[in-house]
């Protein structure tokens, strides 16, 4: 009987079988030890001595049971520990081909099938609100600012937490709840809900004549916090959720967690995954793509390219913000057709791209590795030097420096 096994389970199931085996024969030798020393003790003292040499003996009954079921998902144990080992052995001393394959095929040549470009556009099409889910620092709000200035309507935003300069190209009186003021949010939630009721009878007297130019887009930051201190929060969402997008009033909730009661929906998940788009950011897409998708590649992919790469429900997208950071954001596009210059910006970089670039630009003609990338900061810490080796070459592949060598050897500097 042979195993069929993947090589990683192999390892795992290998390691088991000989910890219960050893574990099966330690207990026996500690049971037979406490029967000898029972028979040396007093009389009072044997049945206490006798119970924990039975306990003994059942821990290592079990461990024994054990031992033989992983036996037999293992089959030949000297041929499992034979591929076991040759597993180990072409995932430690063949990195050049592992590298030409993950590089080759992700970061150079290789695109999702189903990718796209305008994340705006496939919203637009869905006609559906936006679930926006990513960690601090992922860039919710610079995709939040973009969408809003795309989507059209009349832009509303509810943050908490908004800055003297955030939200700046909007009117500012329709950025409620600046300096934690959660009342304010409360109560324009209530008002939209009032709003929306007067829209479906205007529609239902008129037709949709009657509320053209009523179109909205209404934002909420954070939304579980508005969860916690707005007590319309809940009948917000669900309401606009079901009955908005019929009468132009969407919706985009933020949140750090794709879990519905994350946006208020407790036990109403058909809602979430019907009335939204989800926009997963960062991580959230690149474990959505792994667990969900089950696409490694994809996966790789996605990190490889920071923030410029992201989930748009089941599709994978790539989109450029860099005229959005802070200080040169884009102007949007208004009804009235301002003119306003756009300033160019370079191409977008994550935070490791940006450090590479740095060093690149301060040493110049000096080859830099992923060991010595690893020894000059932690920035990288815990990042595999295959993982540093996929940043260089998509660097070079977009214009930014160039490679040398190959396989581990393969090195990056900067080039004009």
């Amino acid at each position: 009987m042979t195993s069929d096994l993947h090589p990683s389970q192999l390892h795992q199931h290998l390691q088991m079988y000989e910890r219960a085996k050893w574990s099966y024969c330690g207990s026996l030798a500690i049971s037979m030890g406490l029967l000898f020393l029972g028979a040396t003790q007093k009389p009072e003292y044997k049945p206490w001595v006798l119970g924990a040499s039975v306990a003994t003996l059942e821990v290592g009954r079990r461990h024994r049971q054990t031992a033989k079921l992983l036996q037999e998902s293992l089959g030949d144990i000297d041929r499992a520990s034979r591929v076991n080992f040759q597993a180990w052995a072409r995932a430690n001393t063949q990195p050049t081909a592992q590298l030409a394959l993950t590089v080759g095929s992700i970061d150079v040549n290789w695109k999702p099938e189903n990718l796209i470009t305008d994340a705006v556009e496939y919203i637009q099409k869905k006609q559906k609100h936006v679930a926006l889910v990513g960690g601090t620092g992922d860039g919710k709000s610079t995709f939040t600012q973009y969408l809003s200035s795309k989507i059209g309507g009349r832009v509303i935003v509810y943050d908490s937490d908004a800055k003297p300069d955030d939200w700046a190209w909007i009117d500012q009186a329709d950025v409620i709840g600046r300096k934690g003021n959660f009342k304010a949010i409360d109560t324009a939630m209530g008002n939209d809900l009032k709003t929306l009721e007067e829209l479906v009878e205007l529609r239902g007297e008129g037709g949709d004549n009657a509320i053209a130019g009523r179109e909205r887009f209404l934002i909420a930051e954070e939304f579980p916090i508005l969860v916690d201190e707005c007590d319309n929060s809940t009948h917000w969402i669900k309401r606009h959720a079901k009955r908005g997008r019929r009468y132009k009033q969407f919706i985009c909730a933020l949140a750090q967690n794709d879990t519905a009661e994350n946006f208020g929906l407790q036990g109403d998940k058909d809602t979430l995954y019907s009335c939204f788009v989800l926009v997963r950011l960062g991580q959230f897409g690149r474990d959505y793509a792994r667990t969900k998708l089950k696409d490694p590649q994809l996966e790789q992919w996605l990190k490889a390219g920071g923030k410029r790469r992201f989930m748009v429900d089941d599709c994978p997208c790539e989109l450029d913000l860099s005229n959005w950071g802070t200080g040169s954001r884009e102007q949007p596009e208004t009804s009235g057709g301002g003119n306003d210059e756009v300033r160019s910006q370079p191409t977008a970089m994550n935070e490791y791209e940006q450090f590479i670039l740095d060093w690149g630009q301060q040493h110049p003609g000096e080859v830099l590795k992923a060991a010595a990338l690893n020894r000059a900061t932690r920035l990288f810490d815990g990042m595999q030097p295959d993982e540093v080796r996929i940043i260089f070459a998509s660097m070079a592949d977009r214009g930014l420096g160039e490679v040398e060598g190959n396989g581990d050897r393969l090195g990056w500097r900067w080039s004009k």
